[in-house]
């Protein structure tokens, strides 16, 4: 769909519509690997486009069954093609001068590089990065309901997702209701996430497992106190797996490392305030944009909320505010680099270029005005 303006001068009519780039690129992260593809290459070819996507190393299977299944519907060969493996894909992918726009979900490191390797070789890039989620919690919100969104959205997929919400400002007296939240929290089920009935799997790595426990080693030592810890916790059967049970930090500050750096596990960091003003004026100087929420049962507020808040999504009573693909995934600020968000409408004109048309045809030149009405006269 495009636009048109008739008559912009003299005999002259101007109208534009959107043509497909050529080539595209993706490039996706471990925690999400059919989701994340299907964020990119269904928009990009539906756009006219063919597309290159690399999966993450460590979880390639789910894109390989994607793949499987558009042969089954016998999308053409060419049209979706797969390149595996780390820095090296990454970088041909960035330096490629046939790949036209490049979109990329991951952490902060990957994505800066991947923004300025790909912009720097005149590609289009949009990159989706890390977060700092914070849940706004207000006396008046619904107890059982608020607390119940709160430990799903911190601990499912064992935070590892950049929309969990990893941070609860509670706002005066909803502070009481912290006991309730570990009590929730302590009743999950960590197990690996084949077994029936897990509530908590496993994280990514050993690596990642290890960054877990000394974020939260060094919350201790800034001054918060860890009232639930899950850091060293052991699951029989698989002693040596990746896990860590769920963790809520207190008395947290905007100082503290566990608050600093997005820690991409079940930890929780609990943060208290006096009013809303002041939760508000913390998220907007946070660097990141990714997602936020209120838990409110007052309109006044959640409209206030929206209007003063400087984050890209905002869920009311909606932990975790991930929009449908007809919207586009809005994160902002220190959460995305590049000029149009993923899917929706602006994945759409991320994956399309505008092509004007600016045309004069002279009345002058219409000089047989006579509609022949005789069909043989006409041959």
């Amino acid at each position: 769909m495009g636009e048109t303006l008739p008559a912009i001068g003299r005999n002259v009519d101007s109208y534009s519509y959107r043509v497909p780039l050529g080539v595209c690129g993706g490039i996706a992260p471990f925690n999400f690997p059919a989701m994340i593809p299907l964020w990119m290459f269904p928009l990009a070819i539906m756009a006219g486009n063919t597309f290159v996507l690399k999966p993450s190393e460590r979880v390639p299977g789910a894109t390989m069954i994607l793949m499987e299944l558009l042969q089954q519907v016998d999308l053409p060969k060419g049209v979706v093609n797969v390149i595996h493996g780390a820095h090296e894909s990454v970088d041909f992918l960035c330096d490629n001068k046939d790949v036209k726009a490049l979109s990329f979900v991951g952490s902060d490191v990957a994505g800066k590089y991947i923004y300025e390797r790909g912009a720097k070789n005149g590609k289009r890039v949009q990159s989706n990065m890390g977060a700092k989620n914070h849940g706004v919690i207000l006396p008046d919100a619904n107890k059982e309901f608020t607390l119940n969104q709160l430990v799903g959205a911190a601990f499912g997929a064992a935070g590892q997702r950049c929309m969990a919400l990893s941070t609860a400002i509670f706002v005066g007296k909803s502070k009481d209701w912290i006991p309730d939240l570990v009590k929730r929290a302590e009743a999950l089920k960590v197990n690996a996430g084949h077994i029936a009935g897990t509530d908590v799997g496993p994280v990514i790595s050993p690596q990642s497992k290890t960054r877990i426990q000394n974020i939260v080693k060094n919350a201790s030592k800034e001054g918060a106190k860890v009232i639930l810890d899950g850091t060293n916790l052991v699951v029989k059967g698989f002693e040596k797996g990746n896990f860590v049970g769920p963790t809520i930090i207190t008395d947290v500050k905007p100082n503290m490392e566990c608050y600093r750096e997005e820690i991409f596990g079940p930890a929780l960091v609990i943060l208290t305030v006096d009013t809303l003003d002041e939760a508000i004026q913390m998220i907007n100087s946070n660097p990141y944009g990714n997602g936020t929420a209120v838990f409110t049962t007052n309109g006044a507020i959640a409209r206030k909320f929206v209007h003063e808040i400087d984050v890209g999504q905002v869920g009311i009573n909606v932990p975790i505010p991930v929009p449908l693909p007809m919207f586009s995934f809005t994160g902002s600020r220190g959460s995305f680099l590049g000029d149009a968000n993923f899917y929706g409408r602006a994945g759409f004109n991320f994956y399309t270029q505008l092509k004007t048309v600016t045309q004069m045809w002279r009345e002058t030149d219409a000089t047989d005005t006579k509609a022949a009405v005789n069909f043989v006269k006409q041959l």
